[in-house]
């Protein structure tokens, strides 16, 4: 048996059932953002008065750690665990950012402990001790992520082909929406005893409590999203190559493909300036709708069902009935507006105080997301290099979680300025915050009226490929 029949032998058995199950683990990691930026973020910044800026900071560790997968793709390529490449590394990966989780909560609640003796936060020596331990948590938690997700990722390109990968991929990606969808009803669920002002013992046994619950269903999850697939269906041979995969690519080898022709440098601050947009409002949303709307913590967690309901109705309209008319520039483009409009109704239905109207706003904001993700996706495809596309989508991707990061301080640090700014206007504070979305999205439209498709297909393909093949030559000798 030839390698080819070999591959069409196992590639067959990849079915549809199959890659729903192993969406499964991004199904989990998505209800773990869920925990850590939107009940973590509520419960420090207004439960327990934690400053934003420190609590954005906190949140935004495991973003700048990303990094570090390519570390974790070298070691899962070159060394086994419990005889597999891939399987152990996404299970301890798991096992360990599930348990650090409730670590860090527990760290917070000692941290509130220290700082509440004050009547005010001030920079104590006990409370710097367990700052510090905080972040190094939340470093361990994004270490484990990256550990998980890369191992995860590597298996995806082990079991398929290029001629079902991006069926793999947009399946199993897909539910990443459904996890945040589950994790928003099951929160409401699990914290719906909880009313606004609950003593904090009542509040610290509820949210222990879903901290407890969820990392062992997401722990779950994984254990039965890849069980038994690597053995089974991967074609990974000692001698497959992985340096032109996602996870091989470090900061400076992807500003040097993100920098290498005008086109993909105006389409990568194209998508700077966008996420950071998009996610300046995720560690503020829920804390705004508890200290706002006075929704309690059940409510406002349920505030993600109604984001990623919104998501998931745009992904199917964009892609079938939207991108198709318009093209994809002028999709990403109504996509942008489209954010840029109800950014600012989240911001406006702060001055309502109706709850309703934060819930509309929210479904809304979840179709536009949905909109600009889906146009400016199939724009970075048509701006990838088919013979390069891992190394191009990994820098991408390297890129994106950096600016996530970078936006959710920004988020917490602009919510404290207004604070200070407008102590007796705490909607207006909130309302910077949405204001510089707005601003962004409207920015970041005329960077992406600079792109230009067809230039980089003809002008400046070349180009990318003489500078992409020199930093692989590079790497190799090195």
């Amino acid at each position: 048996m030839t390698n080819n029949d070999k591959l069409d032998t196992n590639t067959a058995k990849v079915n549809l059932p199959l890659m729903f199950r192993l969406g499964l683990f991004q199904m989990g990691l998505s209800m773990m953002s869920v925990l850590t930026l939107g009940i973590l973020s509520r419960v420090m910044i207004q439960e327990i008065a934690m400053p934003a800026t420190l609590v954005s900071m906190v949140l935004a560790i495991p973003a700048f750690i990303s990094p570090s997968r390519v570390w974790f793709g070298q070691i899962s390529d070159a060394k086994s665990m419990w005889g597999y490449h891939r399987t152990g590394y996404v299970w301890l990966g798991t096992g360990i950012f599930a348990i650090a989780s409730f670590v860090a909560l527990q760290v917070i609640w000692q941290l509130n402990r220290v700082a509440s003796h004050t009547g005010s936060w001030v920079w104590t020596t006990p409370t710097i001790g367990w700052t510090a331990l905080l972040c190094l948590v939340a470093a361990i938690y994004g270490l484990a992520i990256c550990a998980s997700s890369t191992a995860f990722a590597a298996l995806l390109v082990d079991i398929s082909t290029e001629k079902n990968r991006s069926q793999v991929v947009g399946i199993v990606w897909s539910m990443l929406m459904v996890g945040i969808i589950v994790a928003g009803i099951l929160s409401h669920q699990l914290l719906q005893q909880l009313t606004l002002g609950a003593p904090l013992e009542v509040l610290q046994a509820a949210v222990n409590r879903l901290f407890t619950i969820v990392p062992i269903i997401v722990f779950g999850l994984a254990i039965v999203a890849i069980f038994g697939v690597e053995k089974k269906y991967s074609l990974r041979t000692k001698n497959t190559p992985h340096t032109n995969r996602e996870d091989s690519i470090t900061l400076g080898k992807a500003w040097k493909v993100l920098t290498a022709s005008r086109q993909t440098g105006s389409f990568f601050t194209f998508l700077l300036v966008t996420s950071i947009s998009l996610f300046i409002q995720e560690p503020v949303l829920e804390p705004y709708a508890g200290q706002i709307f006075k929704m309690p913590l059940a409510e406002s967690a349920k505030l993600n069902a109604f984001y990623g309901s919104g998501i998931l109705i745009a992904y199917g309209i964009t892609g079938f009935l939207i991108a198709p008319r318009l093209g994809k520039r002028k999709t990403a483009y109504v996509g942008c507006i489209f954010v840029a409009l109800s950014a600012g109704l989240l911001g406006l239905s702060g001055f309502t105080a109706n709850p309703s109207f934060l819930k509309l706003a929210v479904v809304l904001f979840g179709l536009a997301t949905g909109v600009l993700t889906t146009a400016a996706v199939s724009l970075m495809l048509d701006l990838t290099i088919a013979e390069s596309a891992g190394t191009f989508i990994g820098a991408w991707g390297l890129a994106q979680s950096m600016a996530r990061g970078v936006a959710v301080v920004i988020g917490g640090s602009i919510l404290d300025v207004g604070r200070r700014l407008l102590p007796h206007n705490i909607v207006l504070a909130y309302g910077i915050v949405f204001a510089l979305e707005v601003v962004g999205m409207l920015l970041s439209t005329w960077f992406l009226n600079q792109v230009n498709v067809a230039e980089f297909q003809t002008d400046t393909k070349l180009k990318w490929v003489e500078r992409t093949d020199d930093f692989h030559n590079s790497s190799n000798t090195n």
